[in-house]
């Protein structure tokens, strides 16, 4: 009997939001299907846990006045466009399937992020001499 293997959850951030502009019509159709037929894929042998694309319409809060700001403030080609949640054995099936993303070819590029089940300032403040005598 083979033992299952313990899976690992993973983000693939892609950016790049103008791959696109210089093909036509036609060849945005058909890089879409590909996309799609990709994503389908990776959702139906469990790989791919979803994904959405993002709007370029964004707001940034930041400081201790909270102040709100319209962005994103970087170049389109390092906005993050979308992304996929993955579940698989580890970071090297996660680079595989981000080498395999029908936007590379055009400028677009993927993130390959870990998810954590702790923020690392969440395990230190786990850990303090302060959170034992709570």
């Amino acid at each position: 009997m083979e033992t299952p293997t313990e899976k690992s959850d993973y983000l693939l951030l892609f950016r790049g939001t103008d791959w696109y502009r210089d093909l036509s019509p036609d060849e945005i159709q058909e890089k879409m299907t590909t996309w799609m037929a990709w994503f389908n894929g990776l959702v139906a042998d469990g790989r791919c846990l979803g994904g959405q694309s993002l709007d370029a319409e964004t707001r940034v809060v930041s400081g201790k006045a909270r102040n709100v700001s319209d962005g994103p403030f970087t170049e389109a080609k390092e906005t993050v466009a979308g992304y996929f949640m993955l579940r698989v054995s580890g970071v090297d099936e996660a680079v595989a399937i981000a080498k395999d993303c029908p936007g590379l070819p055009y400028g677009m590029t993927v993130e390959v992020r870990p998810l954590m089940a702790r923020c690392h300032a969440s395990e230190l403040a786990g850990s303090s001499p302060a959170s034992a005598t709570a």
